[in-house]
């Protein structure tokens, strides 16, 4: 692995996907071979006798080469509900998805982690997302969903990162709410209270449009 960032939202719901994805069709673009890993997913169900999670099999779908579900996603939980009460009977373990993380990132240039909810949701009764991100020692790309309250968001979010002492390579916009009004004052608000380089805004799609998407995107 060459290179590799942590995926992580101002809160659940904010297009992180969307964003992984991007990111990925983003690096393959630019001739680099790409895997993604969702470590710990809800709400998933079962396909071909397997609890799998619609999000990790698109970056399963996405990867530049065949990988195996179980290193993309180790910890699929059939619940919708936060990781710490859906893996009550099989809480979430760093070292596990650590291993699983060390055999993933030799496959592939770039390697994109996408974590779950937002920096401080729980994974377990005694660690939460950020302990994750410490654990895989990524660099941070913060997602933040342009709507009302979310310059808030992003500001207590990028503050908890940097408390972690992880760097925060930069934010991408999402545009989750087609009736914001104040998308562009908003981006710049954002632009001036986060220390860290805007690196690209998904404008609002009902559908996703990975491509175009990945052409919003600039490290």
């Amino acid at each position: 692995m060459k290179q590799g960032y942590f995926i992580t939202g101002t809160d659940t719901n904010v297009g992180k996907t969307w964003a992984t994805i991007a990111l990925m069709r983003y690096f393959k673009s630019r001739g680099k071979s790409v895997v993604g890993m969702k470590p710990v997913a809800s709400g998933c169900s079962m396909q071909d006798g397997q609890l799998k999670n619609e999000d990790a099999l698109l970056i399963q779908k996405n990867a530049s080469l065949p990988v195996d579900y179980d290193l993309i996603n180790p910890y699929a939980y059939e619940p919708p509900v936060p990781p710490h009460i859906a893996g009550v009977e099989n809480p979430v373990e760093l070292d596990l998805v650590a291993a699983k993380f060390e055999l993933l990132k030799t496959l592939a240039d770039v390697i994109i982690v996408e974590g779950a909810g937002g920096w401080y949701a729980p994974l377990n009764e005694w660690e939460a997302i950020s302990d994750l991100a410490k654990t895989l020692a990524l660099p941070v790309i913060m997602i933040v969903a342009i709507k009302l309250g979310c310059i808030n968001h992003a500001r207590l979010t990028y503050q908890a990162i940097e408390r972690s002492g992880l760097s925060c390579s930069g934010w991408i916009g999402v545009c989750t709410d087609p009736d914001y009004l104040g998308r562009d004052e908003t981006i710049l608000t954002m632009k001036a209270a986060v220390d860290a380089p805007l690196l690209g805004v998904l404008p609002y799609r009902a559908v996703a449009d990975f491509d175009f998407f990945s052409e919003q995107i600039n490290i």
